[in-house]
């Protein structure tokens, strides 16, 4: 029971982080095309550049979106190998118990006698 226990935090584990990076990955890409695009902005004020420039832009667009979508691609990747990882993990077979260990009984001492700890400091 507690090796499934284990089994569905690690999947909540994989899916937070898949979530997150896949999350981090869209803003960074929001953050990214806005921070490109200013320059761009700029030269289509330029009459003469604006046509190029929306090329320009339809092609930096495209590129900066390829390279978001490859790394959710492998963030999609990785997950579905941490899930395939779980799903091939075995429990470890427990041991049959056997009868537990006795400790050795000391032996009885006499009465009056000192411990034999006592005596071997003496």
């Amino acid at each position: 029971m507690a090796e499934s226990k284990r089994t569905e935090e690690a999947k909540r584990i994989i899916e937070l982080i898949q979530e997150a990076v896949d999350k981090g990955a869209n803003t960074v890409e929001e953050i990214h095309k806005s921070i490109a695009d200013l320059p761009l902005k700029m030269l289509e004020e330029i009459e003469v550049l604006k046509k190029p420039v929306k090329e320009v832009r339809r092609v930096q667009d495209r590129s900066i979106g390829a390279v978001y979508d490859l790394i959710r691609e492998i963030n999609a990747q990785i997950r579905k190998l941490a899930a395939e990882i779980l799903r091939r993990r075995r429990p470890t077979p427990e041991k049959p118990s056997s009868a537990p260990r006795r400790r050795p009984v000391p032996a009885k001492r006499k009465a009056g006698a000192a411990p034999a700890s006592a005596a071997a400091t003496a």
